[in-house]
C-alpha cells in the first residue's frame, strides 16, 4: 500500500477510517449503542472510552495500541475497525487478549477477579477465505468461543469472546440493526437507520471542524515519518509492521522533530500535539526553546 493510499485527504475520510472511527466513539453514548448492536450485549456504565490505549507491560515485551478501550462494570471490552487487510488475525487477536489480562492482572487482580473480555474487530473486508479456492467465506460475522472438542457438554468457562464482523457481507446479516450499521461502514451510506445517520452527521461534522482537521494533519506527519524511517532502514514486513519497528527501535527523536513541525507550521497548542503523537511534553517545550 502506497503512502498516498494510506493517508487520506481529510474530505474523503469516512466512518471505517482510524482516526474517524476513534474520535466518534470518544462519544459515550454513541460508544455504548455501537458496541451493544455489534456484540448483543447490554453495557450499565461505561468508563471513558480510553481511545489508541498503550499497553507494553514490561520493557522487552512488544507493546499494543488499541483501537477504542473501554470498561464497564463486569466487562472489558476491545474494539478495533480495520480497513484494510491485516496478516494474522487470530494470532493477533490471541495477543491483544493476553496483554488486556496482563494489563488486569498487574493492577493487582486475582485470577478470578478477571472481567469478561470482548476482542471486536470490524473489517471493512472479509479477513478468511477458503483454503480451497481463496474464495471468501463470506460470513456477515465470525464469533469464537473456547470449546472442548471431544464433549461439548465441557465449558471452559475462560470468559472471553472474540467477535469479527465482515462489513462488505452486509446483504446476509439477519439482525436488522447490524445490518444497518455493517452497510453504513461498507458503502458510506446510513440508509434511513436513525442511529447510522447519527453516525454519518457526526462524521460529516467533525470534518467541517478545523480542530479535527490539525489533528489529523499532525497525526499524519508523524506517522509517514515513522514510516520513512522504518522504509530506509529496509523493514520491507508492510506499512503497520515498519512503524511498530520503528518504534520499538526508539525513534523519539525523529516523533519529536515531527511534534516540533506540527506546532509550527500548524500552529497547534504543544499540549495537544505532546498528546497526540505521544511525545513527553516537557521534552517537546524544550526542543520548541531550541
Amino acid at each position: 500500500m502506497s503512502l498516498s493510499n494510506y493517508f487520506k485527504p481529510v474530505d474523503q475520510l469516512t466512518f471505517a477510517d482510524n482516526f474517524v472511527f476513534q474520535t466518534v466513539l470518544r462519544d459515550k453514548e454513541i460508544c455504548r449503542e455501537f458496541v451493544e448492536r455489534l456484540l448483543h450485549i447490554k453495557i450499565k456504565n461505561i468508563e471513558y472510552p480510553e481511545l489508541e490505549k498503550s499497553i507494553a507491560p514490561f520493557y522487552s515485551t512488544k507493546g499494543i495500541r488499541l483501537d477504542v478501550y473501554l470498561k464497564d462494570q463486569d466487562k472489558i471490552i476491545d474494539v478495533e475497525m480495520q480497513s484494510y487487510q491485516q496478516s494474522a488475525l487470530g494470532k493477533r487477536s490471541r495477543y491483544y487478549q493476553s496483554m488486556i489480562d496482563m494489563d488486569s492482572l498487574m493492577k493487582g487482580q486475582d485470577y478470578t477477579e478477571l472481567k469478561d473480555s470482548y476482542i471486536l474487530f470490524i473489517c471493512t473486508q472479509d479477513p478468511f477465505k477458503a483454503s480451497e479456492n481463496k474464495k471468501s467465506i463470506g460470513l456477515p460475522c465470525y464469533t469464537f468461543k473456547s470449546s472442548c472438542l471431544e464433549s461439548e457438554e465441557v465449558k471452559l468457562n475462560d470468559n472471553c469472546v472474540k467477535v469479527i464482523y465482515n462489513a462488505s457481507a452486509y446483504r446476509e446479516e439477519k439482525d436488522p440493526l447490524v445490518r444497518n450499521i455493517l452497510q453504513f461502514i461498507s458503502t458510506n451510506r446510513p440508509g434511513e437507520d436513525d442511529f447510522a445517520n447519527r453516525l454519518s452527521t457526526l462524521v460529516e461534522t467533525l470534518k467541517d471542524r478545523e480542530s479535527f482537521r490539525q489533528e489529523y494533519a499532525a497525526m499524519n506527519i508523524h506517522d509517514r515519518d515513522l514510516i520513512r524511517i522504518a522504509r530506509q532502514e529496509g523493514i520491507n514486513q508492510g506499512i503497520e509492521q515498519g512503524i511498530e519497528k520503528g518504534i520499538e527501535k526508539g525513534m523519539a527523536v525523529k516523533a519529536l522533530e515531527s511534534a516540533v513541525t506540527a506546532v509550527r507550521e500548524f500552529n497547534l497548542a504543544p499540549e495537544t500535539v505532546a498528546e497526540k503523537m505521544k511525545v513527553p511534553l516537557e521534552d517537546l517545550l524544550e526542543a520548541l526553546k531550541n
